[in-house]
């Protein structure tokens, strides 16, 4: 069975900055290349790990757009992630199985969502602007 040690040590191996959070066990935050994204948490919580990255706010009275067009990424664009809503907050998320995780799921899982933030994002901006809401 894999543990946090393991699920940090995938993260050393991605080559990318991560820092645990403090008093929190088994959660990290994975800093994007860029200060224009925001950064993915990745939280090892028996018998799951998830990764996920608050996209931007969808307040009240979004256009339905929006919405549609999160529903149609998750169909057309996404394998290992989908968008969500909690509360009024968008966010695209993965979860993994702890007990058989591998690099190549966690690295596959990060790189695409890295590239749904580089891609999607923009478009999604776009869409919520439209009617007042933020994203990043």
């Amino acid at each position: 069975m894999r543990t946090v040690k393991d699920v940090e040590a995938y993260l050393e191996k991605l080559n990318r900055a991560h820092t645990a959070v403090a008093g929190q066990e088994g959660t990290f935050l994975l800093h994007p290349g860029s200060d224009a994204m925001p950064p993915m948490v990745v939280r090892v919580d028996p018998p799951l790990v998830i990764v996920r990255v608050h996209v931007g706010d969808a307040p009240d009275g979004a256009p339905a757009g929006l919405f549609r067009k999160l529903l149609e990424l998750n169909v057309r664009s996404l394998v290992h992630a989908s968008y969500g809503l909690e509360g009024n907050r968008i966010v695209l998320s993965s979860a993994l199985e702890l007990e058989n995780l591998d690099f190549n799921e966690i690295e596959a899982t990060v790189d695409e969502i890295d590239l749904a933030l580089a891609q999607q994002v923009p478009d999604l901006v776009r869409l919520a602007q439209s009617a007042g809401a933020t994203t990043r």
